[in-house]
């Protein structure tokens, strides 16, 4: 009779427990669906006025993080759609892309002139075909192959328009930026798109070409926003870029006050990226920083670890949120 209590006794605290968790013995599982049931609850990003929403994020004192090439992970590659979904569905909202074209005029996303390094394949981005490159294999960090593609850029812009998610689209040598804004305009996408540039002149054509659509360039406070203005850049759908290497309080300071938002990047190559200093002690607080001395947006290679580590972002995006 006691061992049939004591069974009897097992018997009930499984039925318990299972009834308390609904995935069963599976913990891991449990727990990770209920971290992306938590990420899901941020809002996404709609609105019909992206400046305003930009606005809004710099006067709240929030920070938008933006995830450099997608924000790769193990077994999720650079600029794949299935990487941006992942990174989606763990509460980032803001992911930095890059735009090559097939020698056939395809746009889609790639970073190098190669294929060798990201994909299965090889040879000069600009002497291969879509339909071969259609066929490859995205690889990830680690150089194993995926069982993902490269998109195109239409794909992206037209996930980013159902989901409610923000591209930032670096534009690369074999591509034209008449081609880009083409392709934003005839998805619906100018509310979901923040185009970068490199040079005055870049942003002043970006500028005429695709008046309604954000861009970024370099500034650092009046007299450099007033040079773009004078190309013809409208402050209002402006980001100011401010680099990766040094840390610019001051120039943060004096872009807030000309109503301009700062962006800055913690990204670059490994063992040299202000991200992996910022984590060399375990302790996140110089992202907080950031925020507090005014930077509106964060490009980084850890995305999901800097947004488990900060509310700056929450509070952005719940603020903010159309």
């Amino acid at each position: 009779m006691r061992q049939f209590a004591e069974f009897a006794f097992i018997f009930s605290l499984a039925a318990v427990l299972a009834a308390c968790n609904p995935n069963g013995a599976d913990q891991p599982a449990s727990i990770e669906h209920a971290e992306t049931e938590a990420a899901s609850i941020l809002p996404a990003i709609r609105t019909d006025d992206l400046p305003g929403f930009f606005d809004c994020v710099r006067e709240t004192g929030g920070l938008l993080i933006a995830a450099h090439r997608g924000g790769p992970v193990t077994g999720f590659p650079e600029n794949a759609l299935e990487t941006m979904q992942h990174g989606f569905d763990r509460g980032i909202r803001m992911f930095e892309v890059d735009v090559a074209t097939s020698r056939d005029g395809i746009l889609f996303l790639l970073h190098d002139r190669s294929l060798g390094r990201t994909t299965t394949g090889n040879g000069a981005v600009a002497d291969t075909d879509w339909t071969e490159i259609s066929q490859l294999r995205l690889v990830d960090n680690e150089g194993r192959p995926t069982d993902y593609s490269p998109p195109t850029l239409e794909q992206i812009l037209n996930w980013a328009v159902e989901t409610g998610a923000l591209l930032e689209l670096d534009k690369k040598e074999t591509t034209g930026w008449r081609s880009v804004v083409r392709a934003i305009e005839s998805t619906g996408a100018q509310n979901n798109v923040i185009l970068i540039t490199y040079t005055d002149s870049d942003a002043a054509l970006v500028q005429r070409l695709a008046p309604e659509i954000m861009l970024t360039a370099g500034a650092r406070g009046g007299r450099d926003i007033a040079k773009l203005e004078n190309e013809g850049v409208d402050r209002h759908y402006l980001i100011a870029w401010t680099g990766t290497r040094e840390e610019d309080p001051a120039a943060w300071s004096r872009l807030t006050n000309e109503n301009v938002e700062a962006a800055f990047g913690t990204l670059g190559r490994r063992g040299e990226r202000l991200d992996d200093d910022y984590w060399a002690d375990g302790d996140p607080s110089e992202y907080v920083d950031l925020a507090k001395n005014g930077v509106t947006l964060l490009a980084t290679d850890e995305p999901l670890r800097v947004a488990d580590a900060l509310s700056e972002d929450d509070r952005a995006l719940n603020a903010c949120s159309g």
